[in-house]
């Protein structure tokens, strides 16, 4: 008995350790989620001063390798890199408390606004077309920022440009998925010497058992969702199978997911066009990642619970999968061949992003030279001025409230 008593007392110590860990990475993502403005390229800076430089939870190294996983993985790069560091500093729970942390503001503010134009019926208002306008120089910026980054070669601009056209020619979320696809095969044989062999190991308390249940898991629900929402089961399994597929599949960042969302529910009638782009604008001027536009959609689909429903089947991907792959992340990034496919695969999310440039932000937003003085100005402000993306929404919407007059 006199043996067990340390034993015991130690092992209580370490879970409370835990656990205080998990308080403060609830706290810190807290605070990075009401504060990190600018999309996920800014978010990867605040997190590095926050987590890397004054709290040095982790090295440059390590914050360098996790941010390369996230980055090879599809979802949100930000939230999960916030993610894969609330698993190395405080293990799956510490994960949690980091996504919480970073998602839940913007996922209440965007749920409200959804809820005040639900009350208000006021899309047809000038400052929700100013909105969409905001969208539409948003997503300029994105194309070129990405197309710069990620197709800067004949190959890969080829290969972006081919993208953009079969998705407009076929506007289906299937499709997108296909070129994807696709694209990564082709980047397996195009590309088959490796850039660099990296000698650093990224340590995570996650064993590989626990990685391949993870994956296993995320590949289920892959499955398991769409036959349960065909056979007929509740609205919210449904309603989680849209967002679920959209957070499974996105490669290259928040601004992809639009060709994806509006195909699995604008076009299948679940909210409007006009509805669709004024939660988008809106999502600009709110902290945290990208993805919180899936609480504005639920909001608008089912309230409160369609929030709820939304904003977790959307991360959950995410979670899944920065879990299932951190313990092999070390073996995948020295394989020559996943790295050719991933070139490939980059190139091709910004041919999606530039066909959902188009169809339907451009065709549905700008319809007068007015909207498109008013777009370029926008852009102006965001890409030359670097003005903050909340400050070109404000403008935006009081542009599209002054324009009828």
């Amino acid at each position: 008995m006199l043996e067990l008593e340390p034993m015991l007392s130690k092992e209580r110590q370490t879970k409370q350790n835990q656990w205080r860990n998990v308080k403060e990475i609830f706290l810190v993502a807290t605070k990075l989620g009401l504060t990190s403005f600018g999309g996920p390229v800014a978010h990867l800076g605040y997190f590095h001063n926050e987590y890397v430089r004054k709290r040095k939870w982790l090295d440059d190294q390590a914050y360098a390798d996790l941010v390369a996983l996230c980055q090879f993985l599809p979802g949100p790069a930000s939230s999960q890199a916030g993610i894969g560091i609330g698993v190395i500093r405080g293990g799956i729970w510490g994960g949690v408390a980091a996504w919480i942390g970073f998602t839940l503001p913007s996922v209440l503010l965007l749920a409200c606004f959804a809820s005040f134009l639900s009350a208000a019926n006021s899309l047809d208002a000038g400052w929700i077309h100013g909105l969409k306008i905001v969208a539409v120089a948003i997503v300029v910026q994105a194309v070129l920022s990405m197309g710069q980054k990620l197709a800067p070669d004949r190959i890969r601009a080829t290969i972006a440009m081919l993208t953009a056209a079969v998705c407009l020619m076929w506007p289906t979320a299937a499709v997108q998925v296909l070129v994807i696809l696709l694209a990564g095969a082709f980047g397996c044989l195009a590309w088959k010497q490796s850039d660099h062999s990296p000698d650093s190991e990224l340590r995570v308390p996650i064993s590989r058992t626990s990685g391949l249940l993870c994956l296993l898991l995320f590949f289920a629900l892959l499955v398991l969702l769409p036959i349960l929402s065909h056979i007929g089961g509740p609205s919210w399994i449904s309603l989680s199978d849209h967002f679920y597929r959209a957070g499974s599949l996105v490669f290259g960042g928040g601004h992809v997911v639009l060709p994806l969302l509006d195909s699995e529910l604008v076009r299948a009638g679940y909210l409007s066009k006009e509805q669709f782009l004024a939660g988008y604008g809106a999502a600009q001027a709110v902290p945290g990642p990208l993805f919180t536009f899936a609480g504005y959609l639920g909001a608008m689909i089912g309230g409160w619970s369609g929030a709820l429903f939304a904003t977790i089947a959307m991360f959950l991907p995410a979670f899944l999968l920065v879990i299932g792959t951190l313990p092999f992340w070390h073996t995948l990034r020295k394989n020559p061949r996943i790295q050719g496919a991933l070139r490939a695969i980059n190139a091709a999310v910004v041919g999606i992003l530039l066909a959902a440039l188009y169809h339907p932000i451009w065709t549905s937003s700008i319809q007068s030279s007015a909207d498109f003085a008013l777009a370029g100005f926008l852009f102006c402000l965001l890409v030359f001025w670097k003005t903050p993306p909340w400050i070109v929404v404000i403008i935006g919407a009081l542009g599209g409230w002054m324009l009828p007059l």
